[in-house]
C-alpha cells in the first residue's frame, strides 16, 4: 500500500470518527416513564431544549428497570444518556456505580430546591404522589382514607393496586391504623411485615393489579374498579378529559423522580446542560401546567395558577396529609420484600 493511499485512509477514518463524535455531542437520548408524564416533559423540556439550539433530544421510555442500565455500563456500550429513576433506584444505582457524579454547583444555590431533591448522582425532576383515586359516579359517599379502601362492605367493588410491594405495603399498614410517623418503624420488623400481608389477605379477592400508570384512570372510568391506588398526575389528566374521578390526599405516598446520567455517557456535558435547563423555574412551570406533579424549584409554585397549585403533591395542605416514601428503607429491604410479595401474589 502506498504512503499516499495509507494517508488517505487514515484521514478518512479520522474524519468519520470526528463526524461521529460531533453527531454524538449534539444528540441526547433521554429515557423516562412514558405516558402523560413524557408528553408533559416533551412540552416543558425536550422541545424547548432543542429549540434553544443546544442539541437534539431522542426521547424513549421504560419501566424503571436498572438491569438495562447495568448491562450498558458493564459492557461499555452506552446508548442512553439520561434516565428518569425513582428514589430507591437512584440510591442503588449510585452505590453500584451506574450513574455519573454531578457537581451540585451547576444548579446554583441548593436553597432554591426542595429538600432531598439534589444529590451526588441525580437531580429531582418532579414530586409525584401515589394517591387513593375513586370513581365519584359509582360512590354516593367518597372514601376518606386507606381504611375506606379496605372497607368492602361500605364500598363494594373491585380495587386497583400497583403490582409490587412498594406503596402497597405502606397502604396496607395505613389502612390497619398504623400512624404515618411510625409506618417505616413498624414495616422494619418481621411482625410489621406480617401485619401488612395479613391486611392484604383481607382484600386479595377484590384486587385488580396494575403495572402501568395509565391503567388506574382507564379502569376507574370504565367502572372496572371503584377505587385504585394511582399516580396523582394520571388522575388529574383524566379529570381534565372530563372523567368524574376524585383524589383522596389523606395517606398519599409522595416521592421525587430524578434525572440521572448513565455512567460512561459520551454526552455528559450536554446531559448536565439539559438537567440545568430542566431545573429552571420557568420550564418546571410549563411541566406542572401540563401535568400536576410538584416542581422541585421553589420559585416555580408562586407563578402557577391557584387551581394548579392545589393539585400538586407539594401543596402544603396535601403534603401535610401525606407521607414521604423512605427510599433508604426500600434500598435496604426492597429485594426481599418484593420477592415475598411476588410469592404471596402468585398464591
Amino acid at each position: 500500500m502506498s504512503l499516499n493511499l495509507r494517508a488517505c485512509i487514515v484521514a478518512a477514518v479520522a474524519l468519520l470518527a470526528g463526524n461521529q463524535a460531533m453527531a454524538a455531542s449534539d444528540r441526547l437520548t433521554i429515557i423516562s416513564f412514558g405516558g402523560a408524564t413524557k408528553a408533559a416533559q416533551d412540552q416543558a423540556y425536550f422541545k424547548p431544549f432543542e429549540q434553544s439550539g443546544a442539541g437534539k433530544v431522542v426521547a424513549g421510555d421504560y419501566n424503571g428497570e436498572l438491569s438495562k442500565v447495568k448491562a450498558m455500563v458493564s459492557v461499555g456500550q452506552i446508548s442512553w444518556d439520561i434516565v428518569e429513576v425513582e428514589s430507591p433506584e437512584l440510591l442503588r444505582g449510585c452505590e453500584e456505580g451506574l450513574f455519573e457524579r454531578l457537581d451540585p454547583a451547576l444548579l446554583g444555590s441548593g436553597d432554591n430546591y426542595i429538600a432531598n431533591t439534589v444529590s451526588e448522582c441525580g437531580v429531582a425532576s418532579y414530586v409525584w404522589s401515589m394517591v387513593l383515586a375513586y370513581n365519584a359516579a359509582k360512590l354516593d359517599t367518597p372514601p376518606a382514607s386507606w381504611a375506606d379502601f379496605w372497607d368492602v362492605s361500605r364500598f363494594p367493588g373491585k380495587r386497583g393496586l400497583r403490582k409490587g410491594a412498594k406503596y402497597t405495603l405502606e397502604a396496607a399498614l395505613l389502612a390497619d391504623g398504623v400512624a404515618r410517623d411510625d409506618l417505616y418503624k413498624v414495616l422494619s420488623t418481621p411482625a410489621g411485615v406480617a401485619r401488612a400481608f395479613a391486611k392484604l389477605d383481607q382484600l386479595k379477592p377484590y384486587i385488580q393489579w396494575w403495572e402501568a400508570g395509565a391503567q388506574p384512570p382507564q379502569w376507574l372510568a370504565a367502572n372496572d374498579v371503584v377505587m385504585s391506588a394511582a399516580y396523582n398526575g394520571r388522575i388529574a389528566v383524566a379529570q381534565k378529559e372530563g372523567t368524574n374521578l376524585g383524589i383522596v390526599w389523606n395517606g398519599g405516598l409522595y416521592d421525587p423522580d430524578h434525572w440521572a446520567i448513565v455512567r460512561g455517557s459520551p454526552n455528559k456535558a450536554l446531559a448536565e446542560r439539559f438537567i440545568v435547563f430542566a431545573s429552571q423555574a420557568e420550564n418546571q412551570k410549563t411541566f406542572s401546567m401540563n401535568i400536576p406533579y410538584g416542581p422541585v424549584n421553589k420559585q416555580t409554585v408562586a407563578h402557577l395558577p391557584e387551581a394548579i397549585q392545589t393539585q400538586l403533591p407539594t401543596a402544603p395542605a396535601n403534603m401535610d396529609k401525606g407521607l414521604l416514601v423512605d427510599s433508604t428503607f426500600w434500598v435496604d429491604h426492597g429485594e426481599e420484600l418484593e420477592e415475598r410479595f411476588n410469592a404471596w401474589a402468585a398464591r
